[in-house]
């Protein structure tokens, strides 16, 4: 791995961590539930759960080069899922959500980060990884195992607490029809630009 794609992914593991530890704070600060409900609601966000995967991977690669872990996190078919994942996060949010809400001072800051920032810098990492290495095309229905088992716990916890993280996924406002279709139209999303990466990623590497 070369300096410049090292110094990136310490950037973004550094970015990462920061924006999950102060958008905690700042939902603590706001919040007047138990801290153990705040805990579980907080980690109910894709955006969090997916900038935690990006903090951790990016902290495996340069922290831990060599051994497994890092290497795990450094392979082709991996990084391109986390790639996928944020690019969700951060088009989600600008397309849907941010006109829902708007953040000011350093919340503001915090939500840039998280929804648009460290997308754009994972992508242009992940740009700057391909190799060689071919990602196979079947590699996209593995990747839709985590956005899956999210939606599954989502419906499960919020049947239970009343709590969607989404109003797409809000069961009590919308019903469940209309959620499961919401999510089919965001599963054909993740399908549509989970591909693209990977065309991009086959199509490079034959020339390298």
């Amino acid at each position: 791995m070369i300096l410049s794609q090292r110094s990136l992914a310490a950037f973004i593991a550094i970015l990462s961590w920061t924006a999950i530890g102060a958008q905690f704070l700042i939902s603590c600060s706001n919040s007047s539930i138990a801290i153990s409900e705040l805990v579980v609601r907080f980690f109910s966000y894709f955006t969090i759960l997916t900038n935690l995967m990006v903090a951790i991977c990016c902290t495996s690669i340069v922290l831990f080069p060599k051994n497994k872990i890092g290497l795990f996190f450094a392979k082709p078919t991996i990084i391109t899922a986390v790639t996928l994942y944020i690019l969700i996060v951060g088009l989600i949010y600008n397309l849907i959500l941010r006109f829902l809400w708007q953040p000011a001072g350093i919340a503001r800051i915090v939500d840039e980060m998280l929804h648009s920032l460290i997308p754009i810098l994972v992508l242009i990492y992940w740009w700057s990884m391909i190799d060689q290495r071919i990602i196979h095309w079947r590699s996209i229905f593995s990747w839709l195992l985590y956005p899956f088992v999210y939606l599954l716990y989502t419906l499960w916890h919020g049947a239970l607490s009343g709590f969607y993280p989404y109003p797409f996924v809000d069961v009590s406002e919308l019903g469940m029809n209309r959620v499961l279709t919401n999510s089919v139209v965001i599963t054909v999303v993740f399908l549509l630009i989970g591909l693209l990466l990977i065309r991009i990623n086959r199509r490079i590497a034959k020339k390298r």
